[in-house]
């Protein structure tokens, strides 16, 4: 195990180490009389203690959480039938649709209506293809 320096060791060794870079850089600074002017040159900072705001600035409310929401849908393919399970654990109701892609492209997509599964409700949902099922999901919404 590897021992770790207190806090005050690197903390000393820290202002030794910036001590030692400023040293070089004052020792060349011209004295009083031989300054330099022109716009080359900074003054002292003057800091207007009015400028600095009393209170720190207002944080952003943070958006409000929200319910948890969605029904819980099981999804069955047997041959070119689709079949979905969903039950809705929650406080809200749910618009839940069921959408099947086929595997053929010549047969057609279906999109089913929209089924409100209210709280602690139950829903079957169900679709079909002419020939194999490419895949399905089931899709969720807000009344």
């Amino acid at each position: 195990m590897r021992t770790r320096p207190s806090r005050a060791v690197s903390i000393l060794v820290t202002s030794v180490i910036v001590t030692g870079l400023l040293i070089p850089a004052v020792a060349a600074q011209p004295s009083g009389e031989e300054a330099a002017t022109g716009p080359e040159v900074a003054g002292p900072a003057v800091v207007d203690l009015s400028d600095i705001p009393v209170e720190p600035p207002v944080q952003p409310s943070r958006p409000a959480v929200r319910e948890p929401f969605g029904a819980d849908c099981a999804t069955s393919i047997e041959g070119s039938q689709v079949t979905a399970h969903c039950h809705n654990a929650f406080p809200e109701t749910d618009l839940v649709s069921l959408h099947v892609e086929c595997d053929r492209w010549w047969d057609l997509d279906g999109d089913g209506a929209a089924v409100a599964v209210g709280p602690a409700g139950r829903a079957e949902l169900t679709g079909r293809c002419w020939k194999e099922v490419r895949a399905a999901w089931v899709s969720h919404r807000r009344p």
